[in-house]
């Protein structure tokens, strides 16, 4: 019996599906129950190989985000010099705009200490079993067990590119609100910075999806190996357990997985962007309120043409 009610893939906050590879995972329970372990450590394979490839492709996306930040940072720099020098405009309009740099200066230094020592474990691994792939169950864990701590990077850098942008925007925000002097002006074009913010901020979404991707394949062997660790198969609380006919006979023939399976501990969701949901309630809640304002004033115009 296999259950597959805990195992969905978010599409939209009312849409939920499968994803291929979910998919094919719960092929590979199947594998196992039919003894052919071999197609379950070429899937393993598969997914390993895919860490490498993705991987291959993060430092390209990283040095495209770092590239327009590099140039925005020059602009700030420029709007920093500028404002120093107006002597007539006040220090409460000017310190927010110099913490924030502060600010942005720190993360940098921290992002650019990290990044790279995320791409040399990335090459690293890469190197050791790109052209090698690992076909048996061992040497399949000591590959996964290799990447763990890279992936934990990758979820803290992920971070930080986020955190990069949004003090890139504030800064470019605060420029624009003192660019109205003239002597500002000129040394800050708010309409390229708000263009280059735009493009960081495409960027930005490019390279956190790449750096997923290569955490989602070695998530996907971790949910195997976790499960199946010898890669044959066994109870798993919540989503297999092979059960005889004498057990079902004991359930009054009931053929629901949930009545043999158990329950399985809630798991966190690693994909989970609480600051995106919250994006989507807002917007999804401003195009309600327009929605109801529509209706209102449709109905209060019907009123009125019955004179009522």
């Amino acid at each position: 019996m296999i259950d597959a009610r805990n195992i969905y893939r978010k599409v939209t906050r009312k849409i939920y599906d499968f994803s291929p590879e979910q998919m094919r995972n719960l092929a590979a329970i199947v594998w196992l129950y039919r003894c052919q372990r071999e197609r379950f450590l070429a899937l393993v394979k598969d997914y390993l190989g895919r860490v490498c490839t993705e991987s291959d492709a993060v430092p390209a996306a990283l040095a495209t985000f770092e590239a327009t930040l590099a140039e925005l940072r020059g602009r700030f720099d420029r709007l920093a010099d500028a404002i120093a020098k107006h002597a007539e405009l006040e220090a409460e309009k000017k310190q927010p705009l110099a913490d924030a740099a502060t600010e942005l200066r720190e993360a940098a230094a921290l992002y650019g200490t990290d990044r790279e020592k995320l791409l040399t474990s990335l090459r690293t691994f890469g190197q050791k079993y790109a052209k090698a792939l690992p076909g048996e169950n061992a040497a399949q864990h000591a590959s996964r067990k290799a990447f763990d701590p890279i992936a934990e990077a990758i979820r803290g850098l992920i971070k930080q590119v986020d955190l990069l942008y949004k003090l890139a925007a504030r800064i470019a925000d605060l420029g624009a609100e003192l660019a109205g002097d003239e002597t500002i002006s000129a040394a800050y074009d708010r309409r390229t910075t708000g263009r280059l913010v735009k493009e960081l901020d495409e960027e930005r979404k490019a390279a956190v999806e790449q750096l997923k991707h290569a955490a989602y394949f070695h998530r996907q062997v971790a949910w195997l190996q976790d499960r199946f660790p010898k890669a044959e198969l066994q109870s798993v609380p919540g989503l297999v357990k092979v059960v005889d006919r004498k057990e079902i006979e004991g359930a009054d023939w009931s053929l629901t997985p949930g009545r043999y399976v158990g329950v399985a501990p809630p798991e966190e969701d690693d994909d989970f962007d609480f600051e995106q949901t919250i994006r989507d309630i807002h917007t999804e809640l401003a195009d309600l309120n327009k929605e109801a304002a529509e209706l209102a004033a449709k109905i209060q115009e019907n009123f009125e043409e019955l004179g009522v």
